[in-house]
């Protein structure tokens, strides 16, 4: 665990370095490693046994989290939104 908290604060402080320059190939990098990382988990949720056959109730609950999710990060996007925004447009009518 101090390995991986490490890892992210190094690579906190180089980008904060780095932040000056240009990095658009890292971007497409990192897109890039993260479909491979959903797909290696795919392969491993597909070959774990025990996740298929309760794929029927981990589904369920993992749909009804998912839109509670959505829901509630909406929810927060516009409540954030409207604090940011739309009461600085009205102040200044």
């Amino acid at each position: 665990m101090f390995t991986v908290i490490l890892i992210m604060f190094t690579g906190i402080i180089i980008g904060v370095f780095t932040r000056k320059y240009p990095l658009k190939p890292i971007n497409r990098l990192i897109t890039f490693l993260i479909w491979l990382l959903l797909f290696i988990l795919g392969i491993e949720v597909g070959g774990n046994q025990e996740i298929i056959n309760g794929l029927a109730t981990l589904g369920l609950e993992a749909i009804i989290i998912t839109i509670c999710a959505v829901l509630g990060s909406c929810t927060c996007a516009w409540a954030l939104w409207y604090v940011l925004y739309k009461r600085k447009k009205g102040a200044k009518v």
